[in-house]
């Protein structure tokens, strides 16, 4: 990224920014500064070649992510580091509206016109796009030794019917938010099981010293799915059969991670009945407010956490796997939003290079230090910028990269449905059993279909 980009091809590139990983620390913001990171840059407007007539313009369309900076500067960034390509930004709602960013993209990539050239997607979203043709191979501009530069589990997770059709941006998994003061004074340690987690929560609680014991999302959407995997695959159990071809989610271990859920509102009550409504950010407050010991969430959370300007816990919060059932193990459900390129946009070139830049190591590195967001690459892991800054990225990243998935299937976007409706009925009926057989019925239907 320097301060007036040369078209390379997406190899050269890609080695180009990956070597910059070594530079001291003085070198690195005079780049960052260069690029247009600098605070104020897009105040200052694009500068006349900027505006030149003959740029390729295109658009670029992504969900809304909260932090430091807003992706809106990250791509006038990359608009005042080169003179061949004008990206113009369009916001789409925060990932907590996945089925809302989610209809927008449908609806403008089966319009095949082009529009937007690039675009972020849920990394479920993959197969779908895919499967319907509106995301364009990138095979012939990644190659196996720039994909090599990923998590091997990303890449796979980026391929479909064996063609690369998305580029890692970052990842992310749920993971437990804990009080180490509370803990402490309780003479805790950080939880590994639900049992021992339960336990602590309604301690501390009857301690008076918070108001709730767990804070999770429990809302009929995307994050209720993702908190549901968790559970269920802590349990041993899955949402669909191996295969695919059939669903699981009325078995007995998925059934008894359900009712773990509905019992933290109803039995140990240490989760209010609000949770049932809350999606991140509604579960995330109480907690960075100092109202509770535990909160499951994403990593966005931890910078939050220690920004004095908006949290009563800073310095106090400490980040651990999620717990498991007795036998089982812990899980963390396998998130995060990817790269693609629309298969119908004009501008291939233009579209590539951008993606290529948007994907780079520097990049990355500003995107987890400014957002909270985890890289995809093993070199930003391992940097020491973010050993420094943000030390707890580099202690999970095993737990990243080894995340679970959600359910695999091309019709992934009517499986998620039937699973919101189905268990967001049985945790406020508590008919557990009977509510998951109508559930998995549907889903049967879906993926046999």
């Amino acid at each position: 990224m320097p301060e007036r980009h040369t078209r390379l091809s997406p190899e050269a590139e890609a080695a180009a920014s990956a070597s910059k990983l070594s530079l001291p620390g003085p070198s690195r913001r005079k780049f960052l500064q260069g690029a247009g990171f600098a605070a104020g840059a897009l105040a200052l407007g694009l500068p006349r070649r900027a505006r030149a007539a003959d740029r390729t313009e295109i658009t670029f369309a992504s969900a809304k992510f909260f932090g430091k900076e807003t992706i809106a500067q990250v791509v006038d960034a990359y608009n005042q580091s080169q003179s061949k390509v004008l990206v113009k930004y369009v916001e789409l709602p925060p990932p907590s509206s996945s089925t809302e960013v989610h209809q927008a993209l449908v609806q403008q990539l089966a319009r095949r016109n082009g529009t937007p050239d690039v675009f972020t997607q849920d990394v479920v979203w993959i197969a779908e796009f895919a499967g319907a043709g509106w995301a364009m191979p990138l095979d012939e501009y990644y190659k196996d030794d720039v994909r090599s530069q990923y998590f091997p589990g990303l890449i796979q997770a980026c391929t479909y019917n064996g063609k690369l059709t998305a580029l890692p941006w970052h990842v992310d998994s749920g993971m437990l938010y804990y009080r180490k003061d509370l803990l402490e004074a309780a003479g805790a340690k950080p939880p590994q099981t639900w049992d021992e987690l339960t336990t602590i929560a309604q301690e501390i609680q009857k301690s008076g010293k918070a108001d709730f014991g767990y804070l999770w999302q429990g809302k009929q959407a995307e994050v209720l799915v993702c908190d549901l995997v968790e559970a269920i695959a802590s349990n041993g159990g899955s949402i669909l059969t191996p295969d695919g071809k059939a669903g699981s989610l009325n078995d007995e271990k998925a059934v008894a991670a359900v009712q773990f859920l509905y019992d933290t509102i109803n039995k140990s009550k240490i989760s209010p009945s609000d949770v049932l409504s809350w999606d991140e950010e509604p579960s995330r407050q109480p907690f960075t407010a100092g109202r509770a010991p535990f909160l499951r969430n994403w990593s966005y959370v931890y910078a939050i956490a220690q920004d004095k300007a908006g949290s009563s816990v800073v310095d106090k919060v400490g980040v651990v796997p999620l717990p498991h059932f007795a036998g089982g193990k812990s899980a963390a459900c396998l998130g995060g939003y990817q790269y693609g390129i629309n298969a119908a946009t004009k501008n291939k070139e233009a579209a590539v290079d951008f993606l290529t830049w948007m994907s780079s190591p520097d990049t990355q590195l500003h995107y987890a230090l400014q957002l909270g967001l985890a890289p995809t690459r093993p070199a930003v892991f391992e940097n020491a910028q973010l050993g420094k800054e943000q030390p707890f990225m580099q202690q999970l990243q095993s737990v990243f990269v080894g995340a679970t998935p959600r359910p695999v299937t091309p019709k992934y976007a009517q499986v998620t449905l039937a699973i919101q409706s189905g268990v967001s009925k049985a945790l406020v009926s508590g008919n557990i059993k009977a509510e998951l057989d109508a559930a998995n019925e549907k889903i049967t239907s879906i993926v046999a279909g």
